[in-house]
């Protein structure tokens, strides 16, 4: 066996090791970080919406703030979306947004 043949079989080892089926993960799956979208309940300034966006992207939480500001000083599309994601990302333990929890109560009222 030359050097050729060991570093092929070590290659082929590396990929069957991370090789990974969607179909096996019980958890949604996320976009970069390693966890699905949800607003964290410690660390976060007012309601977590930078914080669980940076966390889903897996980027650093100022730069998603930064983000928000200069969208707010630029058309004022940083409070609506800071809002909108308030409203439609679920907090962190919870399955269900407020606007979703909001809508469920107010079929079940009209019942």
């Amino acid at each position: 066996m030359n050097a050729t043949d060991s570093t092929a079989q070590a290659t082929d080892h590396v990929e069957t090791s991370n090789e990974t089926h969607a179909s096996d993960s019980s958890e949604p799956r996320s976009f970069g970080g390693s966890m699905p979208l949800r607003r964290p309940v410690h660390d976060r300034m007012l309601a977590g919406v930078a914080s669980g966006i940076a966390d889903y992207l897996g980027v650093d939480e100022t730069l998603v703030r930064i983000g928000i500001v200069v969208a707010t000083f630029f058309g004022g599309a940083g409070i609506a979306v800071y809002l909108a994601g308030w409203l439609l990302i679920p907090e962190e333990g919870s399955d269900q947004s407020i606007a979703s929890e909001l809508l469920q109560s107010i079929s079940a009222r009209s019942r």
